[in-house]
């Protein structure tokens, strides 16, 4: 269910060298319970980014740019479904056990 979204998400997120996977993903993890949180809100799709841009939040900027993407991808599914999933947290998970991949991806599409 989320996997695409990680694709996603970490496709649109630049990461540079110095930063460490686990402060990668845990900031993927905060951007997309950020977008779970503002369907629960019941925030207006075409509203989301600047929703949560306006509150401020901790992660740095370049990890924003995954907000479309995941906007799209948490609005496709079913407010019941999300009121008993942590997608944060299963972002984060699934993006440190495929970080190997997504990093090979990564560089793949940069080569081309």
């Amino acid at each position: 269910m989320i996997r695409l979204a990680l694709v996603a998400a970490l496709l649109a997120t630049p990461v540079y060298a110095a930063e460490k996977k686990e402060k990668s993903c845990k900031y993927q993890g905060q951007v997309m319970a950020a977008v779970q949180q503002a369907r629960l809100d019941r925030v207006k799709q075409a509203e989301v980014s600047q929703t949560i841009l306006d509150s401020d939040p901790s992660w740095p900027d370049q990890y924003s740019k995954a907000i479309p993407q995941l906007t799209a991808h948490v609005y496709s599914l079913r407010k019941r479904d999300l009121r008993n999933t942590d997608l944060g947290a299963l972002m984060e998970q699934q993006c440190l056990e495929n970080w190997d991949q997504i990093q090979k991806m990564k560089k793949q599409l940069q080569s081309n």
